[in-house]
């Protein structure tokens, strides 16, 4: 059994309006950072392939930015980013797992955009990150919440089932370890923080055949693919399950496939 999912970045950026649109809207929440004399330092966790970590720069076009994701693929795919910003900032990207990353220096900002679910026991790890904050500093991370709908709930059940349980065990559901707003609200405050946590369901409407289908593709179906991945056939009889459970619970309409998505989101503000 794989012990983490083999990421595909071309998968992943697929949809890629859809995928963004919750860290816009966490990026238009985070305050104005410290005067600290000098460019902002940000950390990214869970960077993915860079593309969010771009956003950032436009954000802070001086900053000193850097991704860190524990896959060598999506790495690879963010390394192609790398270098000077037209704001005279810079990105680069690094390995880093963030179940046991540790600033090495002051962050003026850390932020993860739909990475932290992977991680059990997250919020275990705020405490450290805030510790190298300055004085007004900002953690700010968004998480999808809809691993109770229908997509992550059929997956789970169908890994569950008498065919595929010997093999896939808990793959559907392994890798879900999120709180609720109001848990992630008071871990916040408890650690002294001004924080602001919210949730929104974007109703999506996404396009082409067994679309659902290809978005799970770059997410929440990583799990089971990877451990899969060395018997192509029974991977391929698993997806056609899936598939089929798909279709019945998100039929597609004239215009496309309505997909709610709910989404997470914090902002906390060190005391300054």
């Amino acid at each position: 059994m794989s012990s983490a999912p083999t990421w595909d970045p071309q998968i992943y950026l697929q949809h890629t309006d859809h995928r963004t649109r919750p860290f816009h809207d966490l990026l238009e929440r985070i305050p104005q950072l410290p005067a600290t004399g000098r460019p902002a330092r940000i950390a990214d966790l869970g960077c993915g392939p860079g593309n969010v970590t771009e956003l950032l720069a436009r954000r802070w076009p001086d900053a000193r930015i850097t991704g860190y994701d524990s896959s060598p693929q999506m790495l690879a795919a963010a390394r192609t980013r790398e270098g000077g910003t037209p704001g005279g900032g810079h990105l680069h990207f690094a390995r880093g797992d963030i179940a046991d990353w540790e600033p090495q220096e002051q962050y003026d900002l850390i932020v993860s955009n739909a990475a932290l679910q992977w991680v059990r026991g997250h919020a275990e790890r705020f405490k450290s990150w805030l510790e190298a904050l300055p004085p007004g500093g900002v953690l700010a991370f968004q998480v999808p919440g809809n691993f109770t709908s229908p997509s992550h709930a059929l997956l789970g059940e169908l890994c569950d089932s008498p065919r595929w349980r010997a093999r896939l065990a808990d793959q559907g559901r392994r890798y879900v370890h999120i709180l609720e707003p109001a848990e992630y609200l008071r871990w916040l405050t408890d650690l002294g923080c001004t924080a602001d946590v919210w949730e929104t369901t974007y109703v999506q409407l996404l396009q082409g055949r067994d679309a659902v289908l290809d978005w799970v593709r770059g997410t929440a179906l990583r799990p089971v693919l990877t451990t899969l991945a060395d018997d192509p056939e029974a991977a391929e009889a698993f997806v056609a399950e899936y598939r089929d459970l798909l279709r019945a619970a998100y039929p597609e309409g004239p215009d496309g496939t309505v997909f709610p998505f709910r989404r997470i989101f914090a902002v906390a503000r060190k005391p300054a």
